[in-house]
């Protein structure tokens, strides 16, 4: 039985997934806000959950890190420096960074890579993601991770052929880039579709969410298969075995 403690508690992930925890026999080890310490509840949980801000998951690293405690890491909006920072704390301790809880969208990560890789390149990639009005960051954590995901498939860094929107006479698409779209408005909890645009023919993955509790329920999982993991960088595709 993991107990599981939250960063970001009064946020609507932090919500969803205390409200969440019993069903999974899991107990909620309690929470912090941007105002308390993050050390004490490291100490106290068998594994944590960030659902905090990009500003706050430095200090939540370094406490999980101290604690010696596993870390789910799900606030998007990260830097590269903030990613290294988790790859050398990944040596310590088990983390799972990623920018989707959702199981679903784990395994349309997978999806999305292998189509990039057999497809090849003369299959243009594009990715249009929508989420509520209140969304802060664009593209989405997901669309970036889906885009890493087709880019490893092309063999390619995704620093090096991602087209963050398009404005103006920007000329033909590039071959072997990954376009990136973002729709903001109401209250859409999170949209996001992947297109392979052939000659004559269209592939086109997807994952609609309707519900925030699947992010949740997505969380409690990853945090108890988190549970007793040899220090390591993972993703949500391990919790799935993929």
């Amino acid at each position: 039985m993991a107990n599981i403690g939250i960063y970001g508690r009064l946020g609507r992930m932090g919500q969803a997934i205390a409200a969440a925890i019993p069903e999974f026999g899991a107990t909620y080890a309690g929470g912090t806000d941007a105002a308390e310490d993050p050390v004490a509840l490291a100490q106290r949980c068998d594994v944590l959950v960030d659902f905090s801000a990009a500003v706050a998951v430095d200090s939540h690293l370094a406490a999980a890190r101290a604690a010696g405690t596993p870390i789910l890491i799900g606030t998007t909006g990260l830097s590269r420096a903030q990613h290294a920072r988790i790859d050398e704390a990944a040596g310590d301790i088990a983390v799972l960074q990623t920018g989707n809880t959702s199981l679903g969208i784990a395994l349309l990560s997978r999806l999305v890579r292998e189509a990039a890789e057999r497809l090849g390149p003369d299959w243009d990639c594009e990715i249009v993601e929508a989420h509520h009005r209140s969304k802060v960051d664009a593209p989405s954590g997901t669309a970036l991770m889906l885009g890493e995901s087709a880019a490893a498939g092309m063999g390619a860094a995704m620093s090096d052929v991602a087209v963050v929107g398009r404005a103006g006479l920007v000329g033909a698409r590039a071959a072997g880039t990954i376009g990136f779209a973002a729709i903001r408005g109401g209250r859409i909890v999170g949209d996001h579709q992947v297109i392979f645009a052939g000659e004559g023919e269209r592939i086109e993955l997807g994952h609609r969410a309707d519900d925030r509790a699947i992010f949740a329920r997505g969380a409690i999982r990853a945090a108890q298969w988190l549970v007793g993991q040899a220090p390591g960088r993972y993703g949500m595709d391990a919790v799935l075995g993929l």
